[in-house]
């Protein structure tokens, strides 16, 4: 704001001076005009023609604040544009993407801590949105699994998840061990799980080929989980997704996150939409669309959130990575109800 009243003191000051310059010009012209007045009726005879030749009277005062309104105007409506969000669409649910890569400068502590790691430093810190990894029926039966696994808990606000890993599934305001309190193997199936990892293997696959990662040197790492969002009202903090994040942060063991879509923003939800809060009050926006894959580096350069969704339900997995080999976890196998202790 300083810079806008400087402009102005220069702007009054130059229309000040110029209009002071026009009146003086005008004193010394009707001083000529007397002096040069040789008869009475002369000058009667320049008075009655002066009417209908002089210039319009010019209001100087007036001009100058009719300018200065309008360059207040003009200030005005730049600043409140420019502080205004922008928006980059990504990847919207109509396109059809394949391997549609946005280049961010890595945050510096993420790239020393990453660098550590031979084989397992990007190329380039960003975000990438792919479309041909997993296969509308992967996508249709991923769903289908993901359905069968909630129906037996659920959270009582808005947001669920299920951890086939560990077992953990959202039940009312807890997370219960769903492995301890059911026989896995009459909700699930091998085949369930063989989809499962031939999935998480192709993400893999596909994040190491677009951060130019050697894809043995990338392992999958927890939380790796199912979730299902909901307009419902939040009950308890782990309903709130829609906060922003950074996922080094909330997981010390991330280095890329990736999200795989099994339902479409437009058609299965509103709302629900993924948005990297970036610099300059740019959001760059991904629309969730079944079988869409969406990857990023895990560090302060890809601060993010989900939009709250407003109507019908988003399920996703999401998938996520370590270059720290001690964090690697397992792929999940059909598991028999654990035995009481």
């Amino acid at each position: 704001m300083a810079q806008v009243f400087t402009l102005l003191g220069v702007f009054i000051m130059t229309n000040s001076s110029t209009s002071l310059k026009r009146r003086k010009g005008q004193t010394k012209d009707q001083s000529k005009s007397k002096k040069s007045e040789p008869q009475v009726d002369a000058q009667a005879d320049e008075i009655r023609e002066s009417r209908f030749s002089e210039p319009l009277p010019t209001f100087p005062k007036q001009r100058v604040w009719t300018r200065i309104v309008v360059v207040l105007g003009t200030l005005i409506v730049v600043y409140f544009t420019s502080s205004q969000d922008k928006i980059v669409n990504l990847a919207k649910v109509k396109d059809s993407v394949n391997n549609r890569k946005q280049d961010v400068n890595c945050a510096q502590d993420y790239l020393d801590e990453v660098s550590e790691y031979k084989g397992c430093i990007p190329s380039s810190c960003g975000r990438v949105v792919m479309d041909h990894v997993v296969t509308n029926e992967e996508a249709d039966l991923l769903l289908d699994l993901a359905k069968r696994g909630l129906s037996l808990g659920g959270g009582s606000g808005g947001a669920s998840i299920l951890d086939l890993h560990s077992g953990a599934l959202s039940k009312g305001d807890v997370f219960v061990d769903l492995y301890s309190s059911i026989n896995v193997s009459e909700i699930f199936t091998l085949e369930d799980f063989a989809l499962y990892i031939r999935v998480r293997r192709k993400i893999q696959e596909a994040v190491a080929m677009n951060f130019k990662l050697q894809s043995d040197k990338l392992y999958l790492t927890k939380p790796t989980f199912f979730s299902r969002l909901t307009a419902a009202k939040a009950v308890t903090p782990h309903d709130e997704y829609w906060h922003p994040h950074v996922d080094k942060d909330t997981y010390k063991s991330f280095h890329y996150t990736s999200l795989v879509y099994l339902t479409s923003y437009g058609s299965d939800f509103q709302g629900g939409r993924f948005i990297f809060d970036d610099p300059d009050n740019v959001s760059t926006i991904v629309e969730p669309k079944k079988g869409r894959v969406s990857a990023f580096t895990s560090g302060k350069e890809n601060l993010h959130r989900v939009e709250k969704v407003v109507q019908g339900t988003r399920y996703a997995i999401t998938v996520s990575f370590t270059c720290e080999k001690k964090y690697a976890i397992a792929d999940p196998t059909l598991k028999s109800k654990k035995k009481k202790q």
